[in-house]
């Protein structure tokens, strides 16, 4: 089996307690890897490691550090194989789709080694006076990671955070942790100094909470549950410590009725079960035009019987399974919660027959009609691949029905109206619109939630200013 250590000052080690755990494959439920577990004492030395390290890593020039940065990304690239292996045998995703996840990690590395160059600050002149004004590294970053997408998830807080100087511990979702590691490793090969970056094992209750309270680390970014995020902020208050939360989401996806319905139907399948609907920005519910929705829905079904569920080492696999037997149990539920609510199924909601799929988290596709905001499935995210729909008559009422939750990460409208899509971008309580597109990443663009789904921004320039404090210097003349 694969043997994932911490790494710790630069050097790949055990816990002080020896404590180790084995990660099984969801597919098979086999076991893949041992994995040494940390605890508050890890995470303790992690922590000191990264503050010895940041007087040197923060003066170190910003071409230097751009220059680091890019042969880390080289190192991920030469690795990419071996490190998306591990991550489909931890979290069940298709290899391909692993693949694509560690390119995509590298491409954020590229990204901010030159984002990091163009941290200039400002120079301000008046009558009697000069005042330069400077964006410094905050410090030492704690980086709190998920396991649905535990290698990019974890890049784009580890890039900026080096592009910006800073020096970071992260912390790698206990169920998953292998890739993360890896590609910390692979970072660390670019030549950082001892450190700079490490990766401490271990539970949200010890090693996470080490990492929040503890006044070594000045920044905290985490992406998981609103409810870990509420716990994060009245704990990071203590140090009045500097925040990025991207939390939960309950994404609507509004087709209205002159929209192009093939494009729509195949953008909301993707979105909707893509990772097995394992994604913070997935497709949650679906609001379609009266005048439509029987065409849409025929061909969202079709699409959604198209996909087929595997092992997600097998080359022809659109679908692996699910992370856990909580994640499918949790989705079982929503579905059930749905038809006992008065939800059509029209296709899915059971596991797959077969010896093949015995052993794992498997699920099929799930599609829902007629669903209403009385169903958990509409309120909450259900994290699995299920896409319930509810007709709607006009615009200004799917977007009431598409506002009416607590969470505002992403949201999808798809028209061939401009004003149509003006409006609805404008009115919907998301920090990421997609309009006739169900992605709202990109590389350059900041990602982030409203309400509460979050606070910060990460990607482009505003992930590098989340770990940037500002300074001011006036000059007497």
């Amino acid at each position: 089996m694969h043997q994932s250590h911490m790494i710790i000052n630069g050097q790949q080690v055990t816990s002080l307690s020896r404590k180790t755990e084995i990660i099984c494959n969801p597919a098979t439920q086999e076991p893949v890897a041992e994995v040494a577990v940390g605890d508050r004492q890890d995470a303790c030395l992690a922590l000191e490691a990264a503050k010895r390290a940041f007087p040197v890593w923060s003066a170190t020039a910003s071409d230097e550090r751009a220059r680091t940065l890019h042969s880390a990304a080289d190192m991920v690239r030469q690795q990419v194989d071996g490190i998306a292996r591990l991550l489909t045998l931890e979290m069940g995703k298709p290899l391909k789709n692993a693949r694509m996840e560690v390119l995509s990690s590298a491409d954020v590395l590229d990204n901010y080694a030159e984002e990091g160059k163009r941290n200039f600050g400002e120079w301000i002149s008046s009558s009697h006076s000069r005042s330069i004004v400077l964006r410094q590294p905050v410090g030492v970053a704690a980086l709190i990671t998920p396991w649905n997408f535990p290698v990019d998830l974890l890049a784009w807080k580890v890039a900026p955070a080096l592009a910006a100087g800073c020096t970071f511990v992260a912390k790698p979702p206990s169920l998953a942790p292998l890739a993360a590691t890896e590609f910390v490793r692979a970072v660390c090969e670019a030549g950082l100094p001892a450190g700079a970056a490490n990766v401490v094992h271990g539970p949200g209750s010890t090693v996470g909470a080490e990492l929040v309270e503890n006044p070594i680390s000045r920044k905290i970014a985490f992406t998981g549950e609103t409810e870990t995020g509420r716990w994060i902020m009245s704990h990071a208050a203590a140090h009045i410590k500097r925040l990025s939360l991207e939390l939960g989401g309950q994404s609507p996806f509004i087709v209205c009725a002159d929209a192009d319905i093939q494009a729509a139907a195949a953008a909301a399948s993707q979105r909707a079960f893509s990772n097995m609907g394992q994604i913070c920005i997935s497709v949650n519910r679906i609001y379609v035009a009266q005048e439509v929705a029987e065409p849409f829905t025929e061909e969202l079904v079709r699409r959604a019987e198209r996909l087929k569920i595997g092992d997600g080492m097998r080359p022809d696999v659109d679908l692996g399974p699910m992370f856990s037997r909580a994640q499918r149990e949790r989705t079982k539920e929503h579905v059930a919660d749905a038809m006992g609510k008065g939800a059509d199924l029209l296709t899915g909601g059971e596991e797959p027959d077969g010896e093949a799929y015995e052993r794992g988290y498997f699920y099929r596709p799930t599609v829902l009609n007629n669903a209403d905001h009385r169903m958990r499935v509409m309120r909450e995210e259900t994290f699995g691949p299920v896409a319930p729909i509810m007709k709607f008559g006009t615009l200004d009422e799917a977007i009431a029905l598409a506002n009416d939750t607590e969470y505002g990460l992403a949201a999808y409208v798809f028209t061939n109206d401009l004003k149509t899509a003006l409006r609805a971008a404008e009115a919907l309580e998301a920090g990421g619109v997609g309009v006739n597109v169900n992605n709202v990443i990109d590389l350059q663009a900041p990602f982030g939630g409203w309400k509460e789904s979050g606070l910060g921004r990460e990607l482009g320039r505003w992930g590098l200013e989340a770990y940037l404090e500002t300074k001011h210097i006036r000059l007497g003349l």
